[in-house]
């Protein structure tokens, strides 16, 4: 009996790191994310302020560092000056998203930029008509589809290219309905099945694209790229929104144990164990904890 009580009192102390952050722990990376806003009012990307070169603040880190503190339970520590930072980042002429003031819009800093303007509870309307006619003139690749879809998908909008868009991805999709090749199927299938869904689509062969998402997750817990053997928390948290979109979890206590793996002493996390802190990395583990906690 004294066996039996000994392993359970040690399962119980082995598993636990994997069940999230401690309220301490948020509370040391919200402070570390607080830490990392610039006097311009955005964030910088890494947590080494004093790395050469110096790092600038960005929208990318900005739209980060807002949802990481969202899902941490902390707010920015200057939100105006956020607010306007963001909006500088605008460019009203073309109607696209920088990643820095008077820097030239893209796909991505466009969808990133209106999903910082949900964040800051910005007027979404002042924005909206520009920013779909931007991602609508400009989506071109795969990956343009993705990010732009997440982003109009903050604002409740379906592109008037959407159709066009599915029929882009469905000549992507084997006969099987996953993505990808060889160890790349598994982070194919997340990223367009989650795209498909987040456009209105259907997903054909829905069973095999939860077996391939399952059987994707590696020895570590994690998921990662094809051909790297080590898992990293970018694909880990595309695969991730998948699951979540089909109403699926991969295996919660090894994902969550990887994601402790990846948190560094300084409060933020690095892309993989041992990887130096970053603002994206950071809101990563804190969707992919947020999402995991979630019944």
């Amino acid at each position: 009996m004294k066996h039996f009580l000994l392993a359970c009192l040690c399962a119980t102390v082995c598993l636990s790191p994997a069940r999230g952050q401690s309220s301490e722990q948020k509370q040391q990376t919200v402070l570390a994310l607080q830490g990392l806003q610039a006097k311009d009012g955005g964030f910088l990307p890494v947590f080494a302020p004093g790395s050469k070169p110096a790092p600038k603040s960005s929208l990318r880190a900005t739209t980060s560092a807002l949802r990481a503190l969202k899902y941490m339970g902390g707010e920015p520590r200057d939100k105006e000056a956020c607010l306007v930072f963001v909006e500088r980042c605008f460019d009203k002429e073309s109607g696209g998203f920088a990643d820095h003031p008077d820097g030239k819009p893209d796909v991505t800093t466009t969808a990133i930029g209106i999903m910082a303007v949900v964040e800051l509870k910005m007027p979404v309307n002042a924005y909206r008509k520009q920013v779909v006619k931007y991602l609508s003139d400009h989506v071109k690749t795969f990956d343009d589809i993705r990010i732009a879809a997440a982003g109009l998908e903050a604002v409740k909008e379906r592109p008037p290219e959407g159709d066009a868009w599915l029929e882009q991805i469905a000549r992507m999709r084997k006969e099987d309905g996953t993505y990808g090749k060889g160890d790349g199927v598994t982070r194919a299938t997340g990223g367009a099945v989650a795209a498909v869904l987040r456009l209105g689509g259907e997903v054909p062969h829905r069973d095999n694209v939860i077996r391939a998402l399952k059987s994707g997750q590696r020895s570590d817990g994690g998921f990662g790229q094809e051909g790297k053997m080590s898992s990293d928390l970018e694909s880990s948290y595309r695969i991730t929104r998948c699951f979540v979109m089909l109403k699926e979890k991969p295996d919660v206590e090894r994902l969550l144990a990887f994601v402790a793996r990846c948190r560094n002493s300084d409060g933020g996390y690095g892309v993989g164990p041992g990887q130096p802190s970053t603002v994206g990395a950071t809101y990563y583990a804190a969707i992919i904890q947020h999402w995991l906690a979630e019944k």
